[in-house]
């Protein structure tokens, strides 16, 4: 309500200076219209639209790009698994245990520990040790 309010403040001070300079009537229902179509429009498409802001947009692009990136390395993991000297008992464990007891699995036989990297990953372990029990 005091965002309408003020609204109609600037609206009259605006119309005021402009009836100084001797507008033509139909100016005033035109920028009232203008005005209240821009909001109307941005409140659509905000809300039915699909319209996002740039920090949305950009962290939408970082979860997109993340799931991409641990999708890709769980393939990785699981192949790592397969080539484990051990893989028959530790495959039983993982799958007896809970799922929220797998990646700590999967990341202590060293699956989800990536050519390269030092430290495993627990996205990755996670995911791995859902999919190695799946399979």
């Amino acid at each position: 309500m005091i965002a309408d309010v003020d609204a109609h403040i600037l609206l009259d001070a605006f119309f005021e200076g402009l009836q100084m300079m001797k507008t033509p009537d139909w100016v005033r229902p035109g920028v009232y219209g203008a005005f209240i179509g821009a909001v109307a429009v941005a409140i659509v498409g905000f809300s039915w639209g699909g319209w996002v802001t740039g920090g949305t947009a950009r962290q939408q692009a970082t979860d997109r790009s993340d799931t991409a990136v641990v999708s890709a390395l769980t393939n990785i993991c699981v192949d790592q698994s397969k080539r484990d000297p051990q893989v028959a008992e530790r495959v039983t464990a993982l799958k007896a245990a809970s799922s929220y007891g797998r990646a700590d699995i999967v990341m202590k036989n060293g699956w989800a520990t990536m050519p390269g990297s030092k430290d495993p990953s627990r996205q990755v372990a996670s995911a791995c040790g859902d999919k190695i029990a799946a399979g």
